[in-house]
């Protein structure tokens, strides 16, 4: 059996966005457009913890499944 590497990718792509979205000041919310951290620090803020967090959240799973198929 493969190991699931789309858990990976998605993890990495996740984190890349927050650090690109950090670092530009502005992030994408689903439903609501752009949010800028000057204007609206706090949603902002909250959105970038979520891709922080559903990215490594992605890489821990595949690290998990990774182990399991080596034992």
């Amino acid at each position: 059996m493969r190991p699931p590497y789309l858990f990976l990718i998605l993890g990495t792509a996740s984190i890349l966005v927050a650090v690109v979205f950090t670092c530009t000041g502005k992030a994408w919310v689903r439903f609501h457009g752009w949010v800028y951290r000057a204007k609206e620090p706090g949603w902002f803020w909250w959105e970038i913890a979520l891709y922080y967090f559903v990215g490594v959240w992605f890489v821990g799973y595949f690290l998990y499944k990774v182990s399991e198929l080596s034992n």
